[in-house]
C-alpha cells in the first residue's frame, strides 16, 4: 500500500492533565472508530499511545486527540515518533499502567457532571440517589490519590471491590464509566453514616437534613475535608454557629442549591456564572441583591456574598433527597470544618476531636481523604478570575515557566494562609491550601501534605526556600528537612510570585503591599517599592515609616497604629485628646499606647501598608479593630466603593487635586523623623494620614474620605513607580501582596500606571496574598539552584 493507505505505527506521548479525566477511554473509543489498533497506557508523567493504521486514519486520530479531548483534559505537549519494527496489533486496548520519571500532571478534584447529576435523580437508573456517583468526567481525583499513575489500586477507592455491573462498565468502551477509576454504585461503593449513630445511607442523610431543618449545625465530610453547615436563612442557627466556632464577624460561604437560588440572592455576570458552575465549582464573591433571603449575619454589613454550588452528589442529596421532609432550605452555610486557626478536618478522628463541640451531628463516609483540599475562593476583576484562595479544583495544576531550569526545589510558604510549592525544571506545582501555622495541627498537616505531594509528583527537592523571619514555624520546619535552605525576604517573594504567574523573568518595579513581613534591616516591612530580578532585589522606596506600637495586638486593633501616628504628629497630650474626640478607644487604652510609645516599649519601626489601612479605617470611624485578618481594611474599601458607586466623587476629586498641588503625593527623598539608612525614597503616607485627620475634624463624610485615601494612595504609588523608572529604566510594574486583594486600589493603580506608559503585571489564578508566596519562593530557589 502507498500514500494515504500505507499502514504505519506511531508512538504518541501526550503530556498535560490527561490522567483522571477519561483520557484513555477517549483515546480507545477514537481509535476503534477510526479502525486503529494498538494500545494506550498511563506512564505516570504522560500517556503513551501505540497507534497502528493507515496514514489517513492516523492523521485524523492525532487531530481528534489535539482538538476534541475530554472536557476536563488539558494537553500541554504532544510528541510523535514512527515505530520502525512494531508488533502487529489485532485490536485497541487500554493496558496496565507503568510509572516512568518525568513531568507529572495530577488532575484536581472534579465536581459532579451534568450527566451524573441527571442519573442521581433518575428512579430508573441503578445509581439512583447514590451519594458517590461519578464517571470518567467527574469525581474525586487528587484527594483520593496515593500514587501515580492514576489507577484504582493507587487510590482510596481500592478498598471497594467493584460489583459485576460496575466491572462491566469499567471494562467496556461503550459505557460512560469505561476506565473510570472511582466507579462504584449503591451495591459496591462507600457508605454514608452518622458518626457515633446507627443511621446509614439515606437514613443518615435524612437525619442530617432534619437537624438542619430544626436549626441545628452539622459537620459533613466532602471531597477534601469536612464542612460545617447550617440553614443560611436561619438567623439563630447562623448565630449559634458563630458562637460555637468563635467567629464573630468573618463572612461565611454559602452553598445554594442551584443557579435559580443564586440569581435570587446575587447579581451575577455571565463570566462569574461560567466559573461558578464549571467543573471546579469554586466559591465566587458575588454582589448581594437587596431583599434577599439569606440571613444578614451570614456576611454582616458586606456588599458581597461568597457563593458556591453543590459539587458532590452528597451535597445534592442534602438539598434534595426525596424523604418526608418538606420545605427544605435551598441555602446552606457551608464553611470549613475546623476550629479557628486549625486545618480543615480530614478523618473521623479529626472531626470527633475538633468538631463535636460545634456540630450537633457529624455526617461522614468511609472513603478516605488522602490529601486535604479546602474550597477555592475567587473574586473577579476586569471580568476575569482574581483568586483569593487557590485549592480544590485548581491545585496542583502547575505553572509553566519559559526557562531552561534544571532540578527540583521547594518553596515552603508563609506563616499565614500557607501553601507550599514544589517545582521540577520549568513546572511549578502550588499545593492546596493548608492554613495558618499558629496551630500545631496545621504544622502537622503541612508535614503530611508535603510528603504526599512529593510522592505523587515524584519530586525530591534539592533546595528549599523559606521566609527570612527567624521565628516563623515554616522557616524552622524548612531547617529540619535535611536539604540546603535559602532565605527569601517576604515582600520580594510576593513580587517573584506575580512574575512567575505572568511568566515574566525580566526585571520589574515591584509594588509589594501587605500586612507585615520581616525586613533585611530587622524592622517590619509591608509597603515596598523595589527593583526585582529572579535572583535579587534592591529596595528603592517605601511608604513613610511609622512606629508600630502594640505588637501583635496592633495587627487586630488598628486604633493602636492610629494613636501612634497621632503621637508622632502632635505629641502625647494632643494625641490623647484627639484620640478621645475621635472615639478611637477608651482613655485607659489610649494612654497605654502612648506610654509604650514614649518609653519605646513593644514598639518597632514599620512600613506596613496593611497597618496603614487599619489605622485609616479607625481614624475614619469605620472599623477600630478586626475580628479577622483584613476586616478593617475591607470595610474601608467598601466605604470608598459606596461613594464611587453613588457618584459622590466630587469632594474626593477636590481633595486629591489639593493634595497633588501641595506635593504630598509625590515620592520624596528620605525625609523622616525615623532613621533611614538605605537612601530609599518615601511615599508621604504620613502626610496623607494627617490630611485625612484634618478633613475628619471638619466632619467630612467617611466614605468620601475613604475614596480620597484610595485615590491618593494610587497616585502616590504611580509617582513612586515613575521615580523608580527614572532611576532604573525599568518600565514594568508588578502589583502584589495582600493589600492588592483590594480591587479598588488595584484598578486605580493599574489605570494610572498604564496611562503613564507602564506595563502592569498582576495576579489572576495565584493569590496576591500570602497564599501565593510559595510560588515566588520556589522561583528564587530554582534560580539559586541554576547559579550553583
Amino acid at each position: 500500500m502507498t500514500g494515504k493507505n500505507l499502514w504505519q505505527t506511531y508512538r504518541i506521548k501526550i503530556f498535560g492533565i490527561v490522567q483522571g479525566v477519561g483520557f484513555r477511554p477517549f483515546v480507545s473509543r477514537t481509535a476503534e472508530a477510526l479502525g486503529i489498533t494498538g494500545d494506550v497506557c498511563n506512564k505516570g508523567s504522560y500517556v503513551e499511545v501505540l497507534a497502528q493504521g493507515t496514514n489517513a486514519a492516523l492523521q485524523e486520530f492525532r487531530k481528534k486527540i489535539e482538538t476534541a479531548p475530554p472536557a476536563r483534559a488539558v494537553i500541554l505537549k504532544l510528541l510523535q515518533e514512527r515505530v520502525t519494527t512494531p508488533p502487529t496489533f489485532s485490536e485497541f486496548q487500554i493496558i496496565e499502567s507503568s510509572g516512568e520519571s518525568g513531568d507529572v500532571f495530577v488532575s484536581p478534584d472534579i465536581a459532579i457532571c451534568p450527566e451524573c447529576r441527571s442519573e442521581l435523580f433518575d428512579q430508573n437508573d441503578r445509581r439512583y440517589l447514590h451519594p458517590f456517583i461519578n464517571c470518567t468526567s467527574c469525581g474525586p481525583r487528587l484527594t483520593i490519590l496515593d500514587a501515580m499513575p492514576y489507577d484504582r489500586e493507587r487510590t482510596s477507592m481500592g478498598a471497594f471491590p467493584m460489583c459485576g455491573a460496575c466491572r462491566f462498565e469499567y471494562t467496556h468502551a461503550e459505557t460512560r464509566r469505561y476506565d473510570a477509576q472511582p466507579v462504584c454504585c449503591n451495591d459496591c461503593g462507600p457508605r454514608v453514616y452518622i458518626l457515633g449513630g446507627a443511621e446509614k445511607d439515606h437514613a443518615a442523610i435524612t437525619r442530617a437534613r432534619s437537624v438542619l431543618q430544626a436549626g441545628g449545625i452539622i459537620a459533613v465530610k466532602g471531597i477534601g475535608g469536612f464542612h460545617l453547615a447550617c440553614d443560611a436563612k436561619n438567623e439563630a442557627a447562623v448565630q449559634k454557629l458563630r458562637e460555637r466556632k468563635h467567629r464573630p464577624q468573618k463572612p461565611f460561604a454559602v452553598m445554594l442549591r442551584d443557579l435559580a437560588a443564586v440569581r435570587r440572592e446575587c447579581r451575577i455576570l455571565s463570566a462569574q456564572e461560567k466559573h461558578l458552575d464549571n467543573h471546579q465549582k469554586p466559591i465566587v464573591l458575588l454582589e448581594k441583591k437587596s431583599g434577599g433571603t439569606i440571613a444578614a449575619n451570614v456576611a454582616p454589613a458586606m456588599p458581597s456574598l461568597g457563593v458556591m454550588l453543590p459539587y458532590t452528589p452528597l451535597h445534592l442529596l442534602l438539598f434534595s433527597l426525596p424523604d418526608e421532609l418538606d420545605g427544605f432550605t435551598d441555602s446552606l452555610v457551608m464553611t470549613s470544618g475546623n476550629p479557628s486557626g486549625a486545618p480543615i478536618c480530614r478523618t473521623d478522628d479529626d472531626a470527633l476531636e475538633a468538631l463535636s463541640s460545634i456540630a450537633d451531628l457529624i455526617l461522614s463516609h468511609d472513603r478516605e481523604i488522602r490529601l486535604r483540599a479546602d474550597d477555592s475562593v475567587m473574586d473577579f476583576y476586569e471580568g476575569a478570575p482574581y483568586m483569593i484562595r487557590r485549592s480544590r479544583g485548581y491545585a496542583p495544576l502547575p505553572l509553566m515557566i519559559s526557562a531552561d531550569f534544571q532540578g527540583s526545589v521547594l518553596g515552603i510558604g508563609s506563616e499565614l494562609k500557607n501553601t507550599f510549592c514544589l517545582a521540577k525544571n520549568a513546572l511549578f506545582y502550588p499545593s492546596p491550601y493548608i492554613g495558618d501555622m499558629g496551630d500545631l495541627r496545621t504544622m502537622q498537616a503541612l508535614r503530611q501534605s508535603l510528603a504526599r505531594m512529593e510522592r505523587l509528583l515524584g519530586i525530591t527537592p534539592d533546595l528549599v526556600a523559606a521566609d527570612l523571619h527567624p521565628r516563623y514555624e515554616t522557616s524552622r520546619f524548612a531547617e529540619t528537612l535535611g536539604i540546603p535552605v535559602v532565605k527569601v525576604q517576604h515582600h520580594y517573594a510576593h513580587v517573584l510570585s506575580v512574575m512567575a504567574e505572568n511568566n515574566h523573568l525580566q526585571p520589574v518595579i515591584g509594588v509589594s503591599f501587605d500586612g507585615t513581613g520581616y525586613g533585611t534591616d530587622d524592622t517590619i516591612w509591608g509597603g515596598e517599592i523595589m527593583l526585582a530580578t529572579t535572583y535579587s532585589f534592591r529596595r528603592l522606596g517605601s511608604i513613610a515609616p511609622f512606629f508600630h506600637t502594640g505588637g501583635d495586638l496592633a495587627a487586630r486593633e488598628g486604633w493602636r497604629i492610629a494613636v501612634s501616628l497621632l503621637h508622632s504628629f502632635y505629641g502625647a497630650k494632643d494625641a490623647l485628646s484627639l484620640s478621645q474626640k475621635l472615639d478611637l478607644a477608651t482613655e485607659k487604652e489610649i494612654s497605654s499606647v502612648i506610654f509604650q510609645r514614649e518609653h519605646g516599649l513593644n514598639t518597632t519601626v514599620s512600613t506596613s501598608a496593611g497597618r496603614l489601612f487599619d489605622a485609616v479605617s479607625a481614624l475614619l470611624g469605620i472599623r477600630s479593630l478586626s475580628t479577622y485578618e483584613g476586616e478593617a481594611a475591607m470595610y474601608l474599601q467598601f466605604a470608598a466603593e459606596t461613594a464611587e458607586k453613588n457618584e459622590e466623587t466630587a469632594q474626593a476629586d477636590a481633595l486629591l487635586a489639593a493634595w497633588k498641588a501641595d506635593g504630598i503625593l509625590k515620592a520624596a527623598a528620605s525625609e523622616s523623623s525615623l532613621t533611614i539608612t538605605d537612601n530609599r525614597f518615601l511615599l508621604k503616607t504620613d502626610e496623607l494620614f494627617r490630611r485625612l485627620l484634618q478633613e475628619r475634624r471638619k466632619r467630612q463624610r467617611s466614605d468620601i474620605l475613604a475614596l480620597a485615601f484610595h485615590r491618593g494612595l494610587a497616585a502616590a504609588i504611580t509617582a513612586a513607580c515613575q521615580k523608580a523608572r527614572a532611576t532604573t529604566g525599568c518600565t514594568t510594574a508588578a502589583l502584589t501582596g495582600g493589600v492588592f486583594q483590594n480591587t479598588l486600589l488595584l484598578r486605580l493603580a493599574q489605570e494610572a500606571l498604564e496611562a503613564d506608559g507602564f506595563r502592569v503585571l498582576r495576579h489572576s489564578f495565584i493569590p496576591p496574598n500570602d497564599g501565593g508566596i510559595a510560588v515566588g519562593q520556589a522561583l528564587f530557589a530554582m534560580q539559586n539552584l541554576q547559579n550553583k
